[in-house]
């Protein structure tokens, strides 16, 4: 389906409340899953990838109840979970499969067409050191069966996190669970989405799990995970969305229930719409951005951030200048090549922009109509991105329902935002 995206005809003000954290609500799942007692999770975001993940929780024995956006969590004996369907969920095709290797039976996992152009080598070579079996037909990728023998070992494993730090998170959610707990060993300098790890061991010592871990290595002692009620908080990569939509028209947001304290990369995402030239005030009412008059073309390292990438390039195509946004390399292997993706589309509404080794090179301020439509690739952040450059822009997008990923009725949603329609 080809939407046509809203051009603004004035500047977007209001107050945004946002659904809760992919990242939080899917590792909020899993832990609650395996845990040793029920539990509750509050302010659950209830979108494609958290069904996925309930959905592949319950295939593997968890009983999850879901009423409004709380869900209801009892653990149960870990069985095969037979099929598995993953979408292009990157939580729920990297992090069950260990889920998966803990219980009493064979589990296949499939995805979505794109899903077998994700990288999933470090997946099946981990599940490999720690002694099980995995059919991947020799192709390192979906789909793959894992037979899952119950009790695992654990001790140490070696793997390349370069491209993913969901492969690390992955190990550390399942970790105290094996017999000897695991020690990961990182073989490569770097570590993309440091914040993430950093959520997930935070998250893990909320449920008694103590991660000890020093230069690229990181180490669980065997324990049970405990049981906890949680709240998640809003998703803060999608409210980026929303202050970009500000940026772009002059306007002035808030992002109601901005967390002071997070396990999201707050403080980051602030910076950068900072450097940008936006004014950000955090107050009880929430964060408010007034935008600035004339945007700001930047030099920035996003490596913490990369999920942004797409909503900061939208505002950077925006911006008299050239900016570069680097540290960015794995945005190659998330659900398209983002990277090659921003290029591409960015020509076709007159902006120059092209790859770098680690990043994207945008050289902004020459943004026109496009009399075609922009790719979305089904990937919710190029839908947004498109949506975001529509803003200024006559121009439409095919398959903006892929947005329903994290951001369920995105396209009604955001008309009533830009419009202030009720």
């Amino acid at each position: 389906m080809v939407w046509q995206a809203i051009r603004a005809q004035s500047p977007t003000s209001g107050t945004i409340s946002v659904p809760g954290s992919k990242s939080l609500s899917n590792r909020a799942l899993l832990l609650a899953a395996i845990s040793s007692g029920p539990s509750k999770i509050s302010g659950l975001l209830l979108a494609r990838d958290t069904k996925l993940m309930i959905n592949a929780l319950s295939q593997l024995g968890a009983k999850i109840s879901v009423s409004e956006n709380t869900a209801q969590v009892i653990p149960g004996k870990l069985i095969g979970g037979g099929e598995i369907q993953v979408g292009l969920a990157g939580t729920v095709m990297r992090f069950v499969p260990f889920v998966a290797a803990l219980a009493q039976g064979e589990t296949t996992f499939i995805g979505d067409a794109q899903a077998s152009d994700r990288p999933m080598q470090v997946t099946i070579n981990s599940l490999r050191q720690l002694g099980v079996t995995v059919d991947d037909q020799g192709r390192n990728k979906l789909p793959f069966t894992v037979y899952g023998i119950e009790s695992v070992t654990g001790g140490e494993i070696a793997i390349d996190l370069s491209e993913s730090s969901q492969f690390l998170t992955a190990l550390l959610l399942t970790g105290a669970l094996f017999d000897q707990g695991i020690t990961i060993k990182n073989t490569s300098a770097f570590v993309p989405s440091l914040p993430h790890i950093q959520m997930t061991i935070s998250m893990l010592a909320e449920h008694g799990v103590s991660v000890q871990s020093s230069e690229n290595t990181w180490q669980i002692s065997p324990s049970k995970i405990k049981p906890i009620d949680r709240i998640i908080e809003p998703d803060l990569s999608n409210a980026a969305v929303s202050l970009a939509a500000a940026m772009l028209t002059e306007g002035t947001v808030t992002i109601s229930h901005w967390p002071t304290n997070s396990n999201q990369p707050s403080k980051q995402i602030q910076q950068i719409f900072k450097q940008l030239g936006a004014e950000l005030e955090l107050t009880q009412a929430g964060l408010i951005l007034k935008a600035p008059k004339e945007l700001v073309p930047i030099q920035a390292n996003l490596s913490e951030v990369g999920e942004i990438t797409p909503t900061i390039a939208a505002i950077a195509a925006a911006a008299s200048g050239i900016s570069r946004l680097t540290g960015i390399a794995h945005l190659r292997g998330h659900e398209t090549n983002r990277l090659a993706a921003l290029v591409t589309e960015l020509n076709k509404v007159g902006i120059i922009a092209q790859e770098l080794s680690d990043g994207i090179e945008i050289n902004g301020g020459t943004l026109k109509d496009a009399d075609t439509e922009l790719n979305s690739y089904h990937d919710h952040r190029m839908a947004t991105f498109a949506a975001l450059l529509g803003l200024v822009v006559s121009l439409s997008v095919n398959d903006i329902q892929t947005t329903d990923k994290t951001m369920p009725d995105f396209a009604n949603n955001w008309n009533r935002f830009i419009t202030g329609a009720k």
